[in-house]
C-alpha cells in the first residue's frame, strides 16, 4: 500500500465523524460533505507524518472550514433551515441512506432551527464541546479566543439552547454603558478611569495574524496599554458582536480591529482582540448608535 493509499484509509475511518460534526454544525448534509471534502484537501497538502493525533486534527480542521462557512452564509443573508431540512432519499450523493437517514434523525429538526439561531462562534463551541467533547483549548484556537472565552460562549449557547436567557450576565444596556466609559477614558487618556472599568485580573489577548498572540494581564498594565497605543484619527465604535457589547476600531473609514470583551460584576474581565483587517472585515457586528 502506498504512502498516499495509506493516508486515504486513515482519513476514511474518520470520515463518518467528520460528516457528523460539519451536519450538526451546518445544518446541510450538502454542505457538510464540502466541508468534509476541503478537510481531505487540506490533509493531503500537509505531512500528515508531523500529526500527532489526525482524528483531532480532522475535526479542528473541519470545524474551521464549517466557521468559515457560517459567517460567509450569514454575509450572504442565507437561511438554509427553510429549505433543507433533508429527505435522506434526495440529498447528497454518495452517502449511504440508511446512514444519512440515521445521521439526520440523530439530531433532529427541532435542535438545527435551535442552533440555527446562535452566533457562528456559538455554534461551534458549543457543537464541538457539548456533543465531541473537544476540549475548550482546541475551540479557542479555532476561533481565536481565550479558553475561557471559549467555555462562555458554550456556556451562552447551551443556555440558548434551554430556552433561557440568550445573554446571562451583565445585561446589554449595562455593557454599553461600561464600553463607552472604557472608550471615553482611552480617549481621554484617563488612566484612573480605566482602572475603575477593568477587573483587577482582566487579560487583554491580542491577536495580529502574525506571530503569537500578546497576552496582558493586570487592570493597571491595560489601562497603560489603552493609553500608550492611541492612534489620532482611529475611532471606536461600539458594536454587538457575538451577542455582546464590543469595540470595533476604524481608521480611515475602514475596519482594522475589534475588541470582543466579557463583564464580571460591571467590570471587563477579558478583552480578545482581532487586529488582523482581513479576519475582523469577516465578523458579524452591528453598529450601536
Amino acid at each position: 500500500m502506498s504512502e498516499a493509499e495509506f493516508l486515504a484509509e486513515r482519513f476514511e475511518q474518520n470520515r463518518d465523524h467528520l460528516r457528523a460534526v460539519a451536519y450538526r454544525m451546518l445544518g446541510s448534509l450538502p454542505e457538510a460533505e464540502d466541508a468534509v471534502q476541503e478537510s481531505w484537501l487540506r490533509l493531503s497538502r500537509v505531512d500528515a507524518d508531523e500529526i500527532d493525533n489526525l482524528g483531532g486534527w480532522l475535526t479542528t480542521v473541519v470545524g474551521r472550514v464549517c466557521l468559515d462557512m457560517l459567517r460567509s452564509r450569514r454575509t450572504r443573508g442565507e437561511q438554509p433551515l427553510d429549505v433543507r431540512p433533508h429527505d435522506p432519499a434526495s440529498t447528497s450523493d454518495g452517502i449511504d441512506p440508511e446512514y444519512e437517514a440515521e445521521l439526520v434523525d440523530s439530531v433532529g429538526l427541532a435542535m438545527l432551527v435551535v442552533l440555527e439561531k446562535l452566533t457562528p462562534a456559538e455554534r461551534l463551541a458549543f457543537v464541538l464541546h457539548d456533543m465531541f467533547a473537544v476540549p475548550f483549548d482546541d475551540i479557542a484556537s479555532m476561533i481565536g479566543r481565550t479558553p475561557d472565552a471559549a467555555r462562555q460562549l458554550a456556556s451562552r449557547a447551551r443556555r440558548r439552547v434551554q430556552g433561557s436567557d440568550p445573554v446571562p450576565g451583565t445585561p446589554l444596556p449595562r455593557q454599553r454603558e461600561i464600553v463607552d466609559a472604557f472608550i471615553s477614558a482611552a480617549r481621554g487618556g484617563d488612566f484612573d478611569a480605566l482602572v475603575e472599568v477593568l477587573d483587577p485580573d482582566v487579560v487583554l489577548r491580542a491577536d495580529t495574524g502574525h506571530g503569537p498572540p500578546v497576552l496582558v494581564r493586570g487592570a493597571r498594565n491595560v489601562a497603560s496599554g489603552a493609553i500608550s497605543f492611541r492612534t489620532p484619527g482611529r475611532e471606536s465604535v461600539p458594536v454587538l458582536v457575538d451577542g455582546g457589547v464590543g469595540i470595533a476600531g476604524i481608521e480611515g473609514g475602514r475596519l482594522i480591529s475589534v475588541l470582543r470583551l466579557d463583564f464580571v460584576d460591571g467590570r471587563i474581565a477579558t478583552i480578545d482582540i482581532t487586529a488582523d483587517p482581513e479576519r475582523a472585515a469577516a465578523m458579524e457586528l452591528t453598529r450601536l448608535d
